[in-house]
């Protein structure tokens, strides 16, 4: 963690001046590192973030329906998002972790650093209410919001097109086993085999949760159907 840093060295750092600067410790602190962490705060901020963007979706593309919209908010509410834009705050050398988190570089996981987001946004709004809250959101969010389409036409998830590939060609389903759950019960990483019997096909993926590990292992189908002759997908 970065010690020592003033008020205004951590308002200009994080882009928000805390009236409670408790609130900001707890936000940045993990598990491993005692029983006032982030934990609660992540399952508000996760709701606020979710909030945020699905209104500024809503308000932004007035005649894109729901299904668009959704898939939109799912790319820019992602562990992978997340994490980018925590490093672009450099949140890794911020967080306050536990001897066994520091030395196995827990700084630099994406789930800790998603999470480490999350619960930064919750903090914010304890702090100093919604307006500011989503205020902060958005300016984290400006580079993500701008890159999207006007005419917003989000790409479907793996598993849709998956889905909606077999279905098109009258291919039965195909089938997703939780093969591994590891990690502590906040901490999970989960391992997910696809399989499409009539192709002869099976994909892995893993994951920090299982929709993730699923979403992964479509993709790995998906991409071993490209090396398929033409003939057998038709």
């Amino acid at each position: 963690m970065v010690g020592g840093l003033s008020e205004a060295a951590w308002a200009k750092r994080l882009g928000h001046a805390f009236q409670a600067p408790a609130l900001r410790t707890q936000a940045l602190t993990h598990r491993s590192a005692g029983s006032r962490n982030y934990e609660r705060f992540e399952f508000l901020g996760d709701a606020l973030l979710n909030l945020v963007v699905a209104e500024t979706l809503f308000q932004r593309f007035t005649d894109v329906d729901e299904g668009a919209l959704t898939r939109a908010r799912a790319v820019l509410v992602r562990e992978s998002s997340l994490a980018d834009l925590a490093r672009a705050l450099h949140l890794g050398d911020l967080l306050i972790l536990g001897q066994g988190e520091l030395k196995s570089g827990g700084f630099r996981r994406d789930s800790i650093l998603a999470d480490a987001f999350e619960a930064l946004i919750a903090a914010i709004y304890l702090d100093a209410g919604m307006d500011a809250c989503r205020e902060w959101v958005l300016a984290q969010l400006d580079g993500a919001l701008s890159a999207l389409p006007k005419r917003l036409k989000a790409e479907k998830d793996p598993k849709t097109r998956l889905q909606e590939f077999l279905q098109s060609r009258q291919f039965a389903l195909p089938e997703y086993e939780l093969t591994e759950v590891l990690g502590d019960e906040h901490e999970r990483h989960f391992k997910v085999c696809c399989r499409v019997a009539s192709l002869r096909i099976s994909g892995c993926g893993e994951g920090s949760s299982r929709r993730t590990a699923e979403q992964q292992a479509a993709t790995d189908v998906l991409n071993q159907m490209t090396d398929l002759p033409t003939h057998v997908l038709q």
